[in-house]
């Protein structure tokens, strides 16, 4: 009685016994950092604040694996838009291909080239080619016909002969071949002598060129053409070499053997294709060597080939003096025959000068000795004097012969300076060459 409740009775379920207690004591751990430093920020509450995500920073790995994923797709997206412009463009191109495979059909392979005589109507016209007679054909529905003009280069269909085509370019490539693009490196200071030949030429052909106000002061006309005559090797061809470097005007260039062709009217088609290419390239210069081949006098003539030369004959003079007037083309001709010409060809209207080229004389003799030594290395006992003195007959192209063999000689003694002796071997030589093998002196 008095007494308090037991000690028995009051401990608690959890209550820890005074005397035993737990034998395993707790280890000290300190109290973890603070999550942030400063003021604590209040918390958001509402819809917003449930809605917010938190802010996520990707890792480098994330990154690049992002960059690969956008790269995929971007090629993905350039591959899907090739291949629905191949889908979309393949029709196109398989019609544009039946196409062509018709016109091919229809123009045939292979083509011929002619010439349109006429044209009769939009769909029909008269055509011709060099190895045959004219022809009435169609004109296909694909061919330019606003291009189409007598006298223009064709396509025709190889067996119907149909027009299936024309041809651009107007310059006939034998005429483009005649067309000097490089000047020759001979000058008038390359010509020994020749001092009334290099006036005349150039108060002929440069002058008009270059001053025609003095020509109109005086009030005459200008020649038209000079022709150069002479004996071989006196310097026609060298002249007409330093005119085409001295002037500025294009310069043309023909063989007179190159206006001789094989198929009729080809000849005489040339020779106009020739001055309408210089009166388009005007102002310009047409040199015409060797004119004696298609220049000679008419006659009657046995054969077709002599007949279609003296056709081209009839259209060189038509060129020179006819309705239509040169301008500023000037012909030059050179021959070694003259005599040969036909009188038409030479006369006044035509060819306004004639310029001769006679055998070099004593002071041009010296003059082309010297020309042709300048650059040789010589020996103290050669005498020039004695050459250019003797009586035999040298043309400038003998004169340059001897001074080409003397060094030969010397060369061939491996001597690096050419004699007297050499010269003297030299002169004989080519003398012995020029009159065909026949001793100096043998039938005297």
């Amino acid at each position: 009685m008095g007494q308090g409740p037991s000690a028995g009775f009051n401990r608690q379920p959890g209550d820890r016994k005074p005397d035993g207690g737990d034998k395993k004591e707790k280890k000290f751990e300190p109290a973890a950092p603070p999550a942030r430093v400063g003021r604590k920020q209040r918390k958001q509450k509402g819809p917003e604040a449930a809605a917010r995500l938190p802010t996520v920073t990707p890792l480098t790995k994330c990154k690049l694996r992002l960059l690969k994923l956008e790269r995929i797709k971007d090629y993905l997206l350039m591959e899907e838009e090739f291949v629905s412009n191949q889908e979309r463009l393949k029709p196109q191109e398989e019609k544009a291909e039946e196409d062509r495979s018709k016109v091919d059909d229809l123009r045939g392979s292979p083509m011929s080239v002619g010439n349109l005589e006429e044209l009769i109507d939009e769909n029909h016209a008269i055509v011709s080619s060099s190895v045959g007679p004219e022809y009435y054909v169609g004109i296909l529905s694909f061919v330019d016909k606003d291009q189409l003009e007598p006298g223009c280069a064709i396509l025709m269909h190889n067996k119907v002969l149909s027009v299936v085509g024309l041809l651009q370019d107007d310059v006939d490539p034998m005429v483009s071949v005649m067309k000097v693009e490089k000047a020759p490196l001979e000058s008038y200071a390359d010509i020994g002598g020749l001092d009334s030949q290099i006036q005349e030429i150039k108060e002929a052909v440069e002058l008009p060129l270059t001053h025609p106000e003095l020509y109109e002061d005086i009030g005459i006309k200008p020649p038209k053409g000079v022709i150069l005559y002479g004996e071989p090797g006196t310097g026609k061809t060298l002249l007409a070499k330093a005119v085409a470097n001295s002037t500025s005007a294009t310069f043309l260039r023909v063989v007179g053997s190159e206006l001789i062709q094989k198929y009729l009217g080809d000849g005489p088609k040339l020779v106009r294709e020739l001055f309408r290419v210089a009166d388009e390239l005007s102002p310009s210069i047409v040199f015409i060597d060797e004119i004696d081949a298609v220049g000679t006098k008419r006659y009657d003539a046995h054969s077709g080939g002599e007949r279609e030369i003296q056709r081209t004959m009839l259209e060189l003079l038509n060129q020179l003096d006819g309705f239509d007037a040169r301008g500023d083309v000037k012909v030059i001709l050179a021959t070694n025959r003259i005599e040969s010409l036909d009188p038409a060809l030479l006369r006044p209207g035509r060819i306004d000068r004639k310029i001769e080229f006679p055998l070099p004389d004593i002071k041009t003799r010296r003059r082309i000795f010297q020309i042709h030594t300048s650059r040789m290395t010589l020996a103290d006992d050669v005498n020039l004097e004695e050459f250019v003195m003797t009586k035999d007959e040298f043309s400038g192209a003998d004169i340059k012969a001897i001074c080409t063999e003397a060094g030969l000689l010397a060369l061939r003694e491996r001597r690096m300076k050419v004699t007297h002796t050499d010269f003297k071997k030299a002169k004989e030589k080519v003398m012995f060459k020029k009159k065909e093998g026949v001793p100096e002196g043998l039938y005297m």
